[in-house]
């Protein structure tokens, strides 16, 4: 597996994993219509860099990473990753999570938040606590599941840096 920057280009190989999870509704705060157009400026233009996993040349997975928030709060970020369901159980979210943290440290940031982990995502929050995430809030009924109806949604957190000081 090799985890690199993605172009431009590789955007047509993101495109299908990132419509299946999307439409689904079941992990994504975004329109399950969104289209390709918008889903291009979400994914590949807005983060501060995205990354894809890929075996043999054949994206399997992708992530980005933007600043979480402006200003006072711009030393934490926010990540968001995919696999393809075709590639799941192969440790790719485990592997891009790990980057991630490591790009987010080469970047300057102290600390990563998840602002929206969908309660019903339980392979998600197993692993993120796994990865040394703590669950720091919860919002009821924030999450509008494609086929559960309302669900509460986890802010989840994790200080990069070794101490809140540095």
């Amino acid at each position: 597996m090799n985890i690199r920057e993605a172009t431009s280009g590789d955007f047509e190989a993101i495109w299908p994993i990132f419509h299946e999870i999307v439409a689904a509704g079941e992990t994504y705060a975004y329109d399950p219509q969104t289209t390709k157009e918008d889903a291009f400026t979400l994914w590949m233009t807005l983060p501060h860099k995205t990354f894809v996993i890929e075996e043999n040349g054949t994206v399997l997975g992708t992530y980005y990473l933007k600043r979480n928030q402006a200003g006072p709060g711009g030393h934490v970020c926010n990540c968001g990753y995919m696999v393809s369901p075709e590639a799941r159980g192969k440790g790719l979210a485990t592997s891009m999570c790990e980057h991630s943290q490591k790009t987010a440290i080469e970047l300057g940031y102290k600390a990563m938040q998840f602002n929206l982990v969908v309660e019903t995502n339980l392979g998600a929050i197993r692993l993120w606590e796994k990865l040394g995430f703590e669950i720091v809030g919860r919002l009821p009924g924030a999450f509008m599941h494609g086929s559960k109806g309302l669900v509460d949604a986890l802010i989840m957190y994790k200080w990069l840096a070794g101490s809140k000081d540095a």
